[in-house]
């Protein structure tokens, strides 16, 4: 995976920062979909130069939605798979510049779509887990979900 300096990762683990966290009120600089995925992917030599250089100079917010889209460009566009997907953001997630909203519930997210739920499906699950149930028509997240621990995923 282009992009990543590897003396900047303390781990390869998920989201493996010590420090003291900032606050989103404290972001100065946040970043689009397509900023990361340049990043992650080295597609465009001119266009990763200057995500390179984003990611190197500053602490980055990376917001829910930018998460989640990343994810479905990833796949879809770069036909990338599951693990693929989950180690990009991973390593992405682990460098000690950037910031998401909740790290534990994205890390959850990452780890149910590793055990076969749709990576979005899984980070809507994740959001949710302070409810006991959560309705659905996708019969395939239903299923899916049966194989996690979460609260419970039913049709309406």
């Amino acid at each position: 995976m282009a992009g990543i300096k590897h003396e900047r990762r303390k781990s390869k683990t998920c989201l493996p920062y010590a420090g003291i966290a900032k606050t989103v009120d404290e972001m100065d600089h946040a970043i689009d979909t397509g900023d990361v995925v340049r990043f992650l992917t080295h597609d465009d030599a001119v266009q990763y130069k200057q995500a390179y250089k984003l990611f190197n100079e500053h602490d980055i917010f990376i917001a829910d939605t930018v998460i989640l889209e990343t994810e479905w460009v990833l796949r879809f566009a770069y036909s990338f798979d599951t693990r693929q997907i989950a180690d990009a953001l991973t390593r992405l997630f682990g460098l000690p510049n950037i910031y998401i909203n909740h790290p534990s519930l994205v890390a959850q997210a990452i780890a149910w779509h590793l055990q076969g739920l749709d990576f979005a499906d899984a980070f809507h699950l994740a959001n949710s887990q302070q409810c006991k149930t959560f309705f659905t028509f996708d019969k395939k997240m239903i299923n899916a979900a049966k194989n996690i621990d979460a609260c419970e995923v039913l049709a309406p």
